[in-house]
């Protein structure tokens, strides 16, 4: 008898747009203005530490003493946050509903702030039925593409890593998902994806 496939999504970039550029929509004419003073301040970094766990606070600290002044737009990314999310990634919730037909057990794991979380329930609130189990790297401290996060999913649910599927975006957390033993797609787009997941009989 063939063994239960279990598939992992990652949320972010998956099955939700996020354009981070928009919580400071109000401050800056132009997306370009922005970007440029978000890679000036070093956003991609500040959020990444952001979704490991540290507070809000305590970034909008941290970035005020590396930054000064120049870090003051931070202050309202948190309440701007929702708008970053409003958009779904074409096809991709409908081969999750699909597999969810199957009855196949789904899990996710994604690299998200924990106070920006509730946003993400609110907006996409299927999220909360859907899977079986969500492990939010702000809310547990651990970050992919350790392997800490990917073993905390399997422990949490009695899974194997031989039995499950994993789908990132990201090429670094698709290899550290299989450095733990699990499969794993790189999400390219909804049309791919549904042909890796036929091939491997999960799907279509």
């Amino acid at each position: 008898m063939t063994a239960t496939k279990h598939v992992i999504f990652d949320l972010g970039a998956v099955l939700i747009e996020w354009d981070a550029a928009l919580a400071f929509a109000d401050v800056f004419t132009t997306r370009d203005a922005a970007e440029s003073w978000m890679h000036e301040i070093g956003f991609v970094a500040w959020n990444r530490l952001q979704d490991g766990g540290r507070s809000f606070d305590d970034g909008l600290a941290a970035a005020k003493a590396e930054h000064g002044d120049l870090a003051r737009h931070l202050k309202g990314y948190l309440a701007a946050f929702p708008v970053t999310i409003e958009k779904t990634v074409p096809g991709s919730w409908e081969i999750l509903e699909d597999l969810a037909t199957r009855d196949v057990p789904l899990y996710a794991i994604t690299n998200w702030a924990a106070e920006t979380w509730p946003a993400a329930l609110e907006l996409h609130p299927r999220l909360a039925t859907v899977f079986k189990d969500i492990v939010v790297s702000g809310q547990v401290a651990q970050l992919k593409p350790d392997a800490a996060i990917y073993q905390l999913l399997m422990a949490r649910n009695g899974l194997e890593a031989k039995d499950c599927i994993f789908i990132d975006d990201s090429a670094a957390n698709v290899e550290g998902a299989r450095a733990v033993g699990m499969d794993a797609i790189h999400f390219t787009g909804a049309e791919a994806l549904a042909r890796e997941l036929a091939l491997r009989g999960v799907f279509g």
